[in-house]
Formats: C-alpha cells, sequence, structure tokens
C-alpha cells in the first residue's frame, strides 16, 4: 500500500524494483521469479534503491517478519539483506 506522504516511484525506480522483485529473498532464497516475486522492502521509506528483496513471510510474516524468525537465525540485519540484494543484481548484470 502506498502511503500518503510518499512520493511516486520514478521510473528508474519502478525498473530497479521490478528486477528486484525477481530474485529470490534474500534472507531465506525463497521465491523470486515471474511466478513468485519477491517483495520490496525499502530500509527507509521511498529509498527504493536501497531496497531488499524479500518473500512476504520474511517481510511480512506473523512470526518471521524484519527483526524475527529467521532472520534471527540467519543472524542477519537489514544491512546484510542489502548486500545479498545488491550482489545478486551485480550478478545479474555481468
Amino acid at each position: 500500500m502506498q502511503s500518503k506522504n510518499k512520493s511516486p516511484m520514478r521510473a528508474a525506480e519502478r525498473r530497479w524494483v521490478t528486477r528486484l522483485k525477481l530474485l529470490p529473498c534474500s534472507v531465506c532464497d525463497e521465491g523470486g521469479g515471474e511466478f513468485a516475486p519477491s517483495e520490496a522492502h525499502e530500509i527507509r521509506q521511498g529509498m527504493w534503491f536501497t531496497a531488499v528483496a524479500l518473500c512476504a513471510d520474511c517481510h511480512r510474516g506473523p512470526h518471521n517478519g524484519i527483526g524475527r524468525g529467521i532472520w534471527r537465525v540467519k543472524k542477519m540485519d537489514e544491512l546484510a539483506a542489502l548486500a545479498v540484494t545488491v550482489e545478486r543484481l551485480q550478478l545479474e548484470i555481468v
């Protein structure tokens, strides 16, 4: 859902997020692709180029949302998940 205070995405941001959603979850490696797209988690609202690819459960699940569940098991935080996302996007370009 789009926040009232958030500016609409620019074309370059939309292209970035479209690529990001094709990646598997940066925490649990589930999903990705056209049929099970990942969700784009903004570390800071409106900063799409630092968004993280997450499956629905790791993003907003009742037991595994950010900071809980598998995040703790994998010893990850948002910065670690961002590093995984950026690495995967970089490998996709090469």
